[in-house]
């Protein structure tokens, strides 16, 4: 069955840096059983009051950015859409009691296509956007990825696009891609017991619980793809680190696989 993933999204200039991140994004697609039959993204940057579900023929490509270099503003991810899996995810969580709408206008945000466009450079792998709300609490969260969850019997690779440290006023700028703040790392080391353990009871809890919680996660749109990810792999609630290092001193740049 198809593992479903968490994956950081870093800055939006992640798609034309090199270093160990982003050379694990290129080789991504490799590590995966079979090639995608379709791709379900769920990213940080699309809030939502009611659960939207995108259902257009062709992505055209967000700059929800500024002052970054002009190539790109250049790139695009013109990927296709596939308008059943659409109708297939609007049923599930009908099924699930999820309210969802569909969308048929909105593009690719940097959260999505900054990722898709490192792992599968083709664009030729249909997709269907999602879009993620802060408010839900982190049971509904979870609750989303479940519903979904049959979805990778299907080859259909389930991702969440996010950040599991992400404060940008806390960032330092001359750090290095060495250094790694102690208060990020003892969050991160947090979050990674509670994954391995699916200990779902504390990391639910986690604002409470886990150290520096409030530096870590000033607002949760970041770290609600991980939550609805490892939803997503409630059936065999196996989780695995598969990268962690940092930018800037404390933005993780972390990917998970749920199975």
């Amino acid at each position: 069955m198809m593992p479903a993933y968490f994956l950081a999204h870093g800055a939006p200039s992640l798609v034309i840096e090199d270093h160990d991140y982003s050379r694990f994004l290129r080789q991504f697609a490799s590590s995966l059983p079979v090639k995608p039959k379709g791709i379900v993204i769920f990213s940080a940057h699309w809030e939502s009051a009611v659960q939207q579900v995108s259902s257009v023929e062709t992505y055209e490509t967000i700059y929800d950015f500024y002052g970054f270099p002009d190539e790109m503003y250049r790139m695009t991810y013109p990927a296709p859409g596939d308008a059943a899996l659409s109708r297939q995810v609007s049923a599930m969580l009908d099924g699930a009691g999820i309210p969802n709408r569909p969308d048929t206008g909105r593009g690719l945000d940097h959260g999505a296509w900054a990722v898709l466009k490192l792992a599968f450079p083709g664009a030729d792998i249909p997709v269907v956007a999602l879009s993620v709300n802060r408010h839900l609490s982190n049971e509904q969260q979870y609750e989303i990825g479940k519903a979904l969850g049959e979805l990778r019997k299907k080859d259909i690779l389930i991702i969440g696009s996010g950040g599991i440290v992400h404060n940008l006023r806390r960032m330092n700028w001359n750090a290095g891609l060495g250094h790694a703040d102690s208060w990020a790392v003892e969050f991160d080391g947090w979050i990674r017991r509670t994954l391995e353990g699916w200990n779902t009871a504390e990391l639910f809890r986690y604002s409470e619980l886990a150290p520096h919680a409030g530096q870590a996660v000033p607002t949760s749109e970041h770290l609600v793809p991980l939550l609805i990810a490892m939803g997503s792999g409630d059936a065999d609630r196996k989780a695995r680190l598969l990268h962690q290092s940092y930018q800037w001193g404390s933005l993780s740049l972390s990917a998970w696989q749920f199975d």
